[in-house]
């Protein structure tokens, strides 16, 4: 038997005068409830964002995956509310939903697939090339601590700004604060040069002792870089051996832990245990 849903498209907007607009998730909802006595409910969203960056190339591509998060916690903590409301208020109009449309599905899995297979995730064929630099360290952190299940209990994107001084542009990308310290990730990739490891160097002193005051706990920062062998494949190239261990001294000097992509299960492992997942 099909079980009787309703689905509502999720949309990013750049610019609502222009009228574009590109689905990057789903909401799936059971009309009766199950068990709980609330309906079953789930929330999807994409994980290849070029058709985003198609019609605004400067999207904040952490920030929306950010808020997929946001939305979830919303969904648990009022699932028969006004998500459609609360999410026009909070998101000022560049996400969207849709209004709810009737749905029958075989399973309810299968009809999370089917609705991002049609509305959302391009054919393969459009896919994005591999990801490389930054968005690559950082896919691999999320994919990481999603396994991990922690992603949707950490703080994303916080902002320097809460602990240094105003107009800091610096958002680091995740953490999490399992007891007197506060463990803070940000993806640092030294491909193109030193340039980023500079900044979260210049910068980590003033949040150590912005976290000490505002949180009244230590911080320990730690940079995920990309192992060495993605930039200098053999010890010939000198040139960006020098340039990686560079960016490695320049962050360590400034009392930042750095890990490379090969050991985020480690760190995600850590994190499990110390959220009691």
């Amino acid at each position: 038997m099909r079980q009787a849903c309703e689905f509502q498209l999720i949309r990013y907007v750049p610019d609502s005068t222009r009228n574009e607009f590109v689905h990057v998730g789903v909401l799936l909802r059971e009309y009766e409830a199950g068990e709980n006595g609330k309906p079953r409910l789930e929330l999807r969203f994409t994980r290849d964002w070029r058709r985003v960056r198609c019609i605004h190339p400067e999207a904040d591509i952490a920030s929306l995956e950010g808020m997929e998060s946001e939305l979830r916690n919303l969904l648990q903590n009022d699932p028969d509310g006004n998500l459609k409301r609360i999410v026009d208020e909070s998101f000022s109009n560049s996400v969207q939903l849709t209004e709810p449309k009737g749905y029958l599905v075989e399973s309810f899995p299968a009809g999370v697939e089917a609705l991002m297979r049609i509305y959302v995730d391009p054919p393969k064929r459009e896919r994005l090339p591999r990801l490389n630099g930054r968005a690559a360290i950082q896919s691999t952190m999320r994919a990481e601590f999603e396994h991990a299940g922690v992603w949707d209990l950490m703080r994303k994107r916080i902002a320097a700004s809460d602990y240094t001084r105003p107009g800091d542009p610096l958002r680091i990308d995740a953490g999490y604060r399992p007891n007197g310290t506060i463990r803070m990730f940000h993806a640092v990739s030294l491909e193109p040069g030193p340039d980023l490891a500079k900044v979260l160097a210049f910068s980590a002193a003033g949040l150590r002792a912005g976290v000490e005051r505002v949180e009244k706990a230590a911080l320990e920062l730690t940079a995920i870089v990309e192992p060495i062998s993605k930039i200098a494949g053999t010890d010939e190239d000198t040139e960006r051996l020098a340039i990686y261990r560079f960016g490695l001294e320049t962050m360590e000097e400034a009392q930042i832990r750095v890990l490379t992509t090969a050991d985020m299960n480690r760190v995600a492992e850590t994190a499990r245990r110390e959220l009691h997942v």
